[in-house]
């Protein structure tokens, strides 16, 4: 029940995330558009999301 949990507040955070602008448009984000292909990696934006979730994590455990 917990891992549902957790699954549905990445989704939810998946949603909010996505509708701040910019976010997902980073330079250093790999995007290939080709004709009937498109390939994008957001290296970026996920290192700036490991980032706050690893400082929120370490700022939130148990002392």
């Amino acid at each position: 029940m917990i891992l549902g949990v957790l699954l549905i507040l990445a989704g939810g955070l998946v949603l909010v995330l996505g509708r701040i602008p910019g976010l997902g448009r980073l330079p250093g984000d790999i995007l290939v558009k080709k004709e009937n292909f498109t390939f994008y990696f957001p290296v970026t934006t996920s290192i700036i999301i490991s980032l706050l979730l690893s400082l929120i994590f370490f700022l939130w455990r148990p002392r």
